[in-house]
């Protein structure tokens, strides 16, 4: 399907959905310093031909301007004339996009995402045992063990991708760059918000229980 084939209320639901998302995680500081990116696909989906609205680069994501956003396709290139640029980390959507299907990934870079992943870098994974908001990710295997994939962070973006495309899980909707942030994705944007909310939790939680039992308090 051509961009120009996608209805004009799909896209503008696209960009009211990435408003709404924007400005809840704004609110909550997960977007330091211009970081982070989040978009939603629109129209058909084939692993090698889908558009997505994104983030723009380098824009404060406290605020709303008509500047926020713009459509690209599966390479990640503007699908209209823009003199917008796409979030730099825009390669890593597609690919993402490419794999799974998905309707809607968010990225953000908090506190507690960054400290876990380096934590939990020479396993390249953080291992989760038993927590309520595995449930989050649609397991329901009583005290399920889950591990969260952990990728390397390079500045030059392509070099990523490899790593993502050997180490996302069918069963896990996120993905960790180490000392970074974490990609979530979901079916669309309620389910790739439910599943960051999930995640985010998860990180905090793991992160205080290590704390606990270096201490010998559990």
């Amino acid at each position: 399907m051509s961009f120009e084939q996608i209805a004009l209320e799909d896209k503008q639901r696209a960009l009211l959905e990435l408003r709404e998302v924007k400005e809840l995680f704004a609110s909550r500081g997960w977007f330091p310093g211009t970081s982070g990116n989040l978009s939603i696909r629109v129209g058909d989906y084939q692993p090698n031909d889908f558009q997505f609205a994104i983030t723009a680069s380098g824009k404060d994501k406290t605020v709303h301007t008509p500047e926020d956003y713009l459509f690209v396709d599966q390479h990640g290139k503007p699908c209209e004339q823009t003199s917008l640029k796409p979030s730099a980390e825009t390669l890593i959507h597609c690919e993402i996009y490419r794999l799974t299907g998905a309707g809607a990934i968010f990225h953000v870079h908090t506190v507690w995402n960054n400290v876990i992943s380096e934590y939990f870098w020479d396993q390249k994974s953080v291992p989760v045992d038993g927590v309520e908001l595995i449930k989050g990710f649609n397991i329901w295997d009583e005290e399920a063990h889950i591990d969260i994939p952990i990728v390397s962070n390079f500045a030059h973006i392509p070099s990523i991708i490899p790593e993502v495309t050997e180490r996302i899980q069918k069963h896990i909707p996120g993905i960790l760059l180490r000392k970074h942030g974490i990609y979530a994705w979901g079916a669309n944007a309620f389910e790739a918000k439910r599943h960051l909310e999930a995640f985010e939790f998860i990180f905090e939680y793991v992160y205080r229980w290590e704390l606990l039992k270096r201490s010998g308090q559990r």
